[in-house]
């Protein structure tokens, strides 16, 4: 099941959610992705156990004010017992991810298949 909105796709593969955030998540005001965490939270509370993944294959590079959303998700996913990676992301974002040490907070996978079968 596929929900969109103009900056996230939120796509159900079986038990997991999968978010992928428009190239545009750049640019975002911090207002626009408190909006965003709504949209995208909203599913995750209806799960018992949240497993998302976080497909950054549209997204060249981002900044502190994304990875707040992920954070978010990420200790709200936790606080459920769940499990969130990445998947997808470009060199510059990868770069971003090992620099704030956060690599070592969430799986890295190239792709969604890999992502979806590790989680699963």
């Amino acid at each position: 099941m596929k929900q969109t909105h103009d900056d996230f796709q939120l796509i159900w593969h079986g038990d997991v959610i999968i978010i992928v955030p428009a190239s545009n998540v750049e640019q975002m005001s911090w207002e626009l992705i408190e909006q965003a965490a709504g949209i995208v939270m909203s599913p995750l509370k209806e799960v018992e156990v949240p497993m998302v993944i976080f497909d950054l294959g549209e997204v060249k590079y981002f900044g502190s004010v994304f990875l707040a959303l992920i954070l978010r998700c990420h200790k709200f996913v936790k606080s459920k017992g769940g499990e969130l990676v990445i998947c997808g992301a470009s060199k510059m974002a990868r770069e971003l991810l090992h620099i704030t040490a956060l690599d070592t907070l969430w799986a890295i996978y190239e792709s969604r298949e890999e992502a979806l079968e590790a989680i699963s």
